[in-house]
């Protein structure tokens, strides 16, 4: 994960610098089947995934990734790639906004993804106690435990309760398939980074309105893809909660890092240089 997080940082400073091509999502079947792309000027490479989602189907994520470059090419299985990146994206942006010593984390959510959550997090900062919550008492408790063989020196807790779990860590990840936010801001404690990954449709929404609304600082991963495809932002937006010129790219943000105070908030839709940045690390 420490390698995964270092090249999607790295990417991110090439997007802000200009040195990616990345074309619009393309999106069938009302989200249902996902191909994103990116190429990469200065080497000359590109990445192709195509995946396929089924929300009330064990794995939800089924993918395909294509990495080509000059006389090679890596094809690999596109699941572990999309969780590894898309943690490796929050590790990246919690090490930018939540505070040096954070060591309480909650993680909202028991899916696929949950995992590399609390891998990247604890990547980055000196996590003694972690929370999993989750609808399931039983996936929620599998999950804490399978985690707590990986990382023995952690505390791991489960439960159903999210407005327990929030009460006050210091980290708050949201990984879940919601199409209403999981809680409202008067929940949270008044310093917390929160990052979102879950919520990937117009129609899906973890974070509340009131928290886009408040947070000092509001970090996205791609302007563009996140007034398109988050359906918090796209809410905010709308309802003048939240400016168009408040959300702050993460590739900016990297070179002119904002002062993390408050309650920070990190939205990802996820977007085609971070598997390319997983793929090259694989290829090189």
């Amino acid at each position: 994960m420490s390698t995964a997080v270092a090249a999607v940082r790295d990417a991110f400073r090439e997007l802000a610098a200009g040195n990616f091509v990345l074309p619009p999502r393309q999106i069938f079947g009302d989200g249902a089947v996902l191909v994103m792309s990116a190429y990469h000027i200065p080497s000359g490479t590109a990445v192709v995934k195509k995946i396929g989602i089924a929300l009330d189907q064990l794995p939800a994520i089924r993918a395909t990734v294509i990495w080509t470059g000059a006389g090679e090419q890596l094809v690999a299985e596109g699941h572990s790639f999309t969780t590894l990146r898309t943690g490796a994206v929050v590790g990246v942006a919690t090490d930018l906004l939540a505070p040096a010593d954070a060591n309480r984390l909650t993680v909202i959510g028991t899916g696929a993804q949950a995992p590399d959550q609390v891998r990247a997090v604890l990547a980055v900062r000196p996590i003694a106690d972690v929370t999993i919550t989750g609808r399931s008492a039983d996936r929620a408790a599998a999950l804490a435990q399978q985690l707590a063989a990986e990382f023995p020196e952690v505390k791991f807790t489960a439960g159903t309760n999210i407005d327990e779990s929030i009460a006050d860590p210091h980290i708050i990840c949201c990984a879940t398939s919601s199409t209403t936010p999981l809680f409202t801001a008067d929940a949270l404690p008044e310093n917390v980074h929160v990052n979102a990954i879950g919520a990937f449709r117009p129609t899906m929404r973890e974070l509340p309105r009131d928290l886009l609304a408040t947070a000092t600082t509001v970090l996205v991963d791609q302007r563009e893809a996140a007034l398109e495809e988050s359906g918090e932002i796209i809410d905010a937006v709308t309802s003048g909660a939240l400016a168009e010129a408040d959300l702050i790219e993460l590739g900016t943000a990297l070179d002119n890092p904002p002062t993390p105070q408050g309650r920070t908030v990190f939205k990802s839709v996820g977007i085609g240089c971070q598997d390319w940045a997983i793929a090259a690390a694989l290829s090189g």
